[in-house]
């Protein structure tokens, strides 16, 4: 899995009606885009060091218009 700064990490429950969460990679650690991503979260606003498992996926950042 690959990320850059700006894409939306999403995390899906594997508990039926669970929370589903949401963040966007504000720091890439390696610079081929591999994991850890320094995420902050929607929820919390907290910001954490995110190593994606199987229940992750990256949405990538919308390119600006114009």
């Amino acid at each position: 899995m690959k990320a850059s700064v700006g894409d939306e990490i999403v995390v899906e429950s594997n508990v039926i009606s669970g929370a589903v969460r949401h963040g966007r990679v504000v720091e890439v650690r390696h610079p081929d885009g591999e994991p850890p991503f320094l995420v902050e979260w929607r929820d919390s606003g907290e910001r954490t060091l995110f190593f994606p498992g199987p229940d992750a996926r990256v949405v990538p950042k919308e390119p600006a218009r114009g």
